[in-house]
């Protein structure tokens, strides 16, 4: 008998491109995009640019580049970045600004639904002296751990940033993601939410290899003079691209057709979430979007290698460093979320 497929809830990024999408790829017009003569990649930018309501937009390998590329433009060596703790671009990137660029991040604890006091932002801004990093750029990130930030709070912290002379970057990897569950409380659209977030910004990164479902690529959104300095950048990170439309491709057709299905994802989310309610040693954080956080209980937690050893051996994939971990996305379906249910609830039965 054959064994069921694969139900890969690891993250977002491990999806397959959708038999459209290999279709809008095998057609699209290349060109040599280090020349700025692709014209699959020049017209996916002035797409993400539009769409956001900026100025231009550069295409990038990764939302890593994406980001390092927003903060080395914005700073010099020598001066700083205020960030979160939990942030993808100060914990998860390799420490690059401050490696590539010698930019200090300057790390804020987060308040429990993602968010800065606005106090501590305040006070983390540093005075006009030599002995001091000077403080240029507030960086956010949203959606940040699958959370939504409160729009109150992205406005206020921004304007607060703006008032003090700092320039405002987003981490935007999952925006849109932001932008489905922002849409839910307002009853707007979906686009129009993303681009009000995207608005209280000066530079916004966007990956289009997670819930949109390309193979790769992230773009970098902001103003023509900060994108003539990320583009030199982008060149001395290794991000110049060739016949780069092949991927820019993939993108523009997931922004055409994957932003207004995230809702799907975001609704297996809380279906998983529910499902896993109620297992003794098991406390699940009710999800914002598509991404669902377990804590298990003391007593529990040596366990946890185990439990995905066991999920592993019935084709089931997830991740758990400090707290279980799963991603819904396109290539997840109620059956699989179902069987992951099933799966959880058989070993803590065991």
């Amino acid at each position: 008998m054959a064994s069921p497929h694969a139900v890969d809830l690891r993250s977002d990024t491990v999806t397959q491109p959708t038999a459209a999408m290999r279709v809008a790829m095998m057609a699209a017009p290349l060109g040599d995009d280090v020349f700025g003569t692709d014209p699959s990649v020049n017209a996916l930018q002035e797409k993400i640019a539009a769409l956001l309501g900026f100025e231009a937009a550069l295409f990038v390998p990764t939302g890593t580049q994406s980001n390092l590329c927003a903060i080395l433009s914005h700073c010099q060596r020598g001066d700083e970045y205020i960030v979160g703790q939990q942030a993808h671009c100060y914990r998860w990137e390799g420490g690059g600004a401050a490696v590539l660029g010698s930019v200090q991040p300057q790390p804020l604890e987060h308040q429990a639904d993602g968010s800065f006091a606005l106090a501590d932002i305040e006070g983390a801004i540093k005075p006009d002296d030599a002995h001091f990093a000077r403080t240029r750029v507030l960086a956010l990130e949203n959606t940040l751990g699958g959370k939504l930030l409160p729009f109150e709070f992205v406005q206020a912290a921004t304007q607060l940033a703006k008032d003090k002379g700092l320039q405002r970057h987003l981490d935007g990897a999952r925006l849109f993601n932001a932008a489905v569950a922002q849409s839910g409380k307002t009853g707007a659209a979906v686009r129009d939410e993303a681009r009000r977030i995207a608005q209280c910004f000066d530079s916004v990164s966007v990956c289009f290899s997670k819930g949109l479902g390309a193979p790769i690529g992230s773009a970098l959104c902001g103003s023509r003079e900060l994108l003539a300095r990320a583009h030199r950048i982008r060149k001395m990170a290794g991000g110049g691209m060739r016949q780069a439309g092949l991927l820019a491709a993939a993108a523009s057709h997931a922004l055409d057709h994957h932003v207004e299905r995230l809702a799907d994802d975001h609704a297996l989310a809380r279906r998983l979430a529910q499902g896993l309610e109620g297992i003794d040693g098991l406390a699940v954080e009710p999800p914002h979007s598509n991404i669902v956080f377990v804590d298990m209980s003391a007593a529990a937690r040596p366990r946890m290698a185990e439990l995905l050893a066991h999920l592993k051996e019935q084709n089931i994939l997830a991740t758990g460093l400090y707290r279980l971990r799963f991603v819904t996305h396109l290539d997840v379906d109620a059956a699989g979320v179902d069987r992951a249910i099933g799966a959880i609830r058989q070993f803590f039965r065991a």
